[in-house]
């Protein structure tokens, strides 16, 4: 999302932001625009709190100091993902209270009309609450962690959301993209998402009320199958959110910046993310063949649970506080 400037010190945690995951969902099975399929490829499990799962454990500060220990003096590269922002009003897609949602695939929104329309029409009713999502507490204490406790190389991201470089974070690496921008799948042109709001809203006046009067964001519309949206301004081509879709790879120079931030590090600390997808994980992997000490800190288990050389669970924003004390 667009960079915005950091709340005042000492501000609470923010209110109820756009649910973005749910603009990611899948197409409805039911076709509203006529027969045939509306989704390409077959429809992928549905993501949620992980079943069996305990949440909302609390490490002894013992095995927090124990942690620091292990980081301090060292250059460290973080990587962090959805829990991070849960303090700015944005859900996660595996904690407590997740709601269970099949993501839509890049090959859905690529290859029909109706996913493309579905996810523009959800997300232009949430985006003036998405983009107003402020940095949170965690994102804050990070960014302003004093190097004397560990330097970081970079922050990699697995959020779209841009609040890292909001609090202040540098340098960040939006491993995923960044929701903010528009990129054409033709030409490649990058371009704001915010003028694309505007046009979007130019030529469906009857979502304006929805998009200013959504209490919480919420982009459940019945108007997809006759929504509008507009094709690249330069070539004509596809516009899609400048973030990754599942079953499409990130961009080749943003991970080849993120294993470079990682070849500078000598541990490896992750912050609120389960690590799902391989996109993520392979960090972790990648620290552990080069035998770098790796701490993890999530509610809720993590894919890389059996090589975090410490794993912490907690409130990150708490975690962060003690170690800046």
């Amino acid at each position: 999302m667009t960079s915005q400037p950091s709340p005042a010190p000492g501000a609470g945690r923010a209110g109820p932001a756009a649910d973005v995951g749910r603009w990611f969902s899948t197409a409805t099975r039911r076709p509203l625009d006529g027969p045939g399929p509306t989704r390409g490829g077959p429809r992928l499990p549905a993501w949620g709190p992980m079943e069996g799962a305990h949440y909302g454990r609390r490490s002894p500060d013992a095995e927090v100091d124990a942690a620091l220990a292990l980081l301090r003096g060292r250059p460290v590269a973080v990587l962090t993902g959805a829990g991070m922002s849960t303090g700015s009003g944005l859900p996660d897609y595996r904690g407590r209270d997740a709601v269970p949602r099949s993501p839509m695939t890049y090959q859905e929104f690529m290859g029909h009309d109706l996913a493309r329309r579905r996810y523009w029409a959800r997300s232009t009713v949430g985006w003036e609450q998405f983009r107003g999502a402020r940095p949170g507490l965690a994102h804050r204490r990070l960014a302003a962690l004093d190097p004397a406790v560990f330097e970081v190389t970079a922050v990699i991201t697995q959020n779209v959301d841009g609040l890292h470089a909001a609090a202040g974070s540098d340098p960040v690496i939006d491993l995923h993209g960044r929701l903010d921008r528009v990129r054409c799948q033709q030409c490649d042109a990058l371009s704001s998402r915010t003028a694309l709001h505007r046009r979007m809203l130019s030529m469906n006046p009857e979502l304006a009320a929805d998009a200013a009067q959504a209490p919480d964001g919420d982009a459940e519309v019945d108007r997809t199958s006759t929504f509008r949206y507009p094709p690249c301004a330069l070539c004509g081509g596809i516009l899609k959110p400048d973030v990754v879709f599942f079953g499409e790879s990130a961009r080749r120079e943003v991970v080849a910046a993120a294993f470079a931030a990682l070849e500078e590090a000598e541990a490896l600390l992750v912050l609120g993310s389960s690590l799902t997808v391989q996109s993520g994980l392979r960090f972790v992997r990648a620290a552990g063949r080069q035998g770098m000490p790796v701490v993890i800190l999530n509610d809720g288990p993590t894919r890389a649970d059996p090589a975090a050389t410490v794993r912490l669970h907690g409130r990150l924003e708490e975690l962060l506080g003690r170690w800046a004390e």
